[in-house]
């Protein structure tokens, strides 16, 4: 991937709402004779939401309990103490305001998509290529980032121990959504030129500057109206850009734009403590949200799963136009005791199947998106598809590095 992509994508990650010639550009730009190249997830950056269509009527629910302990743990600021029976968005809620604040916000996030590697079902294993973004927002709204792509790794032990049989290759090809062209997964460390520097921008999040951000309301309820004018192009597939705001949707449509936005608000928007518990507040009031036991995050951190009532042909992300054939289950991981969003995974629900149509390549030649240009086009039900870990989202003093 050259530098112009990696460019491109991370003004990506931090703006928005992006004009159709930009979203052409990002989705259908490939140097003629390129040879095979590094994969990035280019879709998988969710601060541009892409919301599914859903228009079942749905009725207020609650969380569940998360059945988790029932004693008694101090959140982040260490004052008091909250239960962890109960509704554990509450509880998240309720640690998240006394998490500290400072002049600078500080995100480092990785991102990882699993491809299937082998001709077939029966012989392939599974690697999963990483990247990792680095944010610091200032107290004027600017933002300096850096990007670095990680070494691919097998998935789990059984996926390592097919690896090694293949000959432990150091490049692996994989299937390519984006074609025609195969692309590829460095399973070794990268090379020092993928590492690019930290450069100024200005930062936005579904077009709120961060000192609307920063304003947002602290009541859930206030929230969320704040939240349903904010205007976009919420639908996975759509042949236009129109614009219009979440509160034009409804059924599930609205409870996944919210979900997208209040993801944001607790991952990589700069939102002051007291945000944040709304956010975690809303969620909870949101249709179909409910907790399915605890989890690991792709870091080996514990936590209680939270799974949002979606189904969708795509994850969310960049493109209006689907460039996934099956659909997927989106769940969040959350450390309730630290109030804190600590990772957000898709899950396929369905293994891709049949083909679409997408918009011509550079040649103006139709192109069609089939089976084996999927990722996942081995994968079963349940598994894991694509995921993005929040390992620092923190407010300090300390001036970017």
């Amino acid at each position: 991937m050259d530098e112009l992509d990696a460019l491109r994508q991370m003004r990506t990650a931090l703006a928005e709402e992006e004009p159709p010639e930009r979203i052409a550009l990002r989705t259908g730009w490939r140097p003629d004779a390129a040879p095979p190249r590094r994969r990035r997830r280019n879709w998988r950056i969710p601060l541009v939401s892409v919301i599914a269509a859903g228009a079942a009527t749905v009725t207020a629910v609650s969380l569940i309990s998360s059945g988790g302990s029932s004693g008694r743990t101090k959140g982040p600021g260490g004052q008091g103490t909250v239960p962890l029976s109960g509704n554990v968005l509450l509880v998240a809620a309720s640690n998240a305001e006394k998490a500290p604040t400072g002049r600078y916000w500080h995100t480092e996030t990785v991102m990882g998509q699993i491809y299937g590697v082998g001709k077939s079902a029966a012989d392939h294993y599974k690697v999963d290529s990483r990247q990792r973004n680095v944010v610091w927002v200032g107290p004027d709204g600017s933002a300096n980032w850096a990007h670095v792509d990680l070494a691919g790794r097998p998935l789990t032990a059984e996926d390592m121990r097919r690896w090694r049989q293949a000959g432990s290759p150091q490049t692996v090809e994989v299937p390519n959504p984006d074609g025609p062209e195969q692309a590829v997964v460095f399973m070794n460390a990268p090379a020092p030129g993928n590492r690019l520097p930290m450069r100024p921008t200005d930062a936005e999040y579904f077009g709120m500057s961060v000192k609307q951000v920063a304003g947002l309301p602290t009541d859930a309820e206030a929230l969320e109206k704040a939240l349903l004018k904010l205007r976009g192009n919420w639908h996975a597939s759509s042949s236009s850009n129109r614009q219009e705001p979440i509160g034009a949707l409804r059924g599930e449509e609205r409870t996944r734009a919210l979900s997208e936005v209040a993801g944001t608000l607790l991952s990589r928007a700069p939102a002051p403590p007291r945000v944040r518990a709304a956010a975690f507040r809303m969620l909870a009031a949101l249709p179909g949200v409910k907790a399915e036991g605890t989890a690991a995050d792709p870091m080996g951190r514990p936590g209680t799963v939270i799974s949002l009532p979606l189904e969708t042909t795509m994850p969310l992300g960049l493109y209006t136009a689907p460039k996934q054939l099956g659909t997927y289950r989106r769940q969040w991981i959350i450390d309730p005791a630290e109030g804190r969003l600590l990772a957000i995974r898709d899950l396929v629900a369905t293994p891709p199947r049949g083909s679409r149509p997408l918009p011509p390549g550079d040649n103006g030649k139709p192109r069609t998106l089939k089976v084996e240009d999927m990722p996942d086009r081995f994968h079963k039900p349940g598994e894991l598809a694509s995921y993005e870990v929040f390992e620092t989202a923190e407010w300090t003093n300390t001036p970017p590095k």
